[in-house]
């Protein structure tokens, strides 16, 4: 089975967990992808009825494609469950995100939600973290600066591309990606970044999700922190 099918096995189950009058967090990338195709068929073949709430252009333009009832952040309570993607995931089930480029958003509707479920194939599952590049969001002012900061530290910086330009996040900043290999104190580094001006948000999401879902060959594995 390919990795593609098998995110997209794990996208539809996850889909299981929404039910009627939920307020539903639709996350970014090609996993979560799968989730919201799956999310539209249950609405149209099965009358599902939810509100959504998308962290992302991306996200929101697919589901606006699809006719899924969207609300803005803003304009809800509160959200029962968000299901994304996630780069990494740790034995310590803290994750990387954001090599969508939508980290912030994500973080955000994350914070709001009662409850986080990510779906991942199991090559997105690892000891440490680290060897998927870790995205920093960083205000545009100063980015530079910044970027030699983080080279002083060791941490192998690259801005974030998006042809011969620096990406632009939907929030208008840029990614610098760090190339770090492992990272063994998470809660250390976020705690480091956290208090670096210029960083508006960084990819780890410490001890966040209650719920993985993971695709395998020999079906879906749930794992519940």
């Amino acid at each position: 089975m390919s990795q593609e099918e098998l995110k997209k096995r794990v996208g539809i189950e996850s889909v299981k967990y929404i039910e009627d009058g939920m307020v539903v967090g639709l996350g970014t990338g090609s996993t979560a992808k799968h989730m919201v195709d799956e999310v539209a068929r249950r609405i149209k073949e099965e009358g599902l009825q939810i509100t959504a709430v998308t962290t992302s252009t991306q996200t929101q333009l697919q589901a606006e494609s699809l006719n899924i009832p969207l609300k803005k952040l803003d304009e809800v309570d509160g959200i029962d469950v968000v299901i994304d993607g996630a780069d990494e995931i740790s034995a310590e089930f803290d994750g990387i995100k954001g090599g969508g480029a939508a980290l912030l958003f994500e973080k955000i509707v994350a914070n709001y939600a009662r409850k986080i479920i990510w779906v991942v194939d199991e090559s997105k599952m690892v000891d440490k973290l680290g060897k998927f590049p870790l995205p920093i969001e960083v205000i545009p002012f100063g980015s530079q600066n910044l970027y030699h900061r983080f080279e002083s530290f060791g941490w192998n910086p690259r801005f974030r591309m998006n042809g011969v330009d620096k990406l632009v996040t939907d929030g208008g900043h840029h990614i610098i990606d760090l190339h770090l290999s492992r990272i063994e104190n998470p809660q250390e580094l976020a705690a480091t970044l956290n208090n670096m001006v210029g960083v508006v948000e960084h990819g780890i999401f410490e001890q966040m999700v209650d719920i993985v879902l993971v695709g395998a060959e020999d079906g879906v594995k749930t794992l519940t922190v």
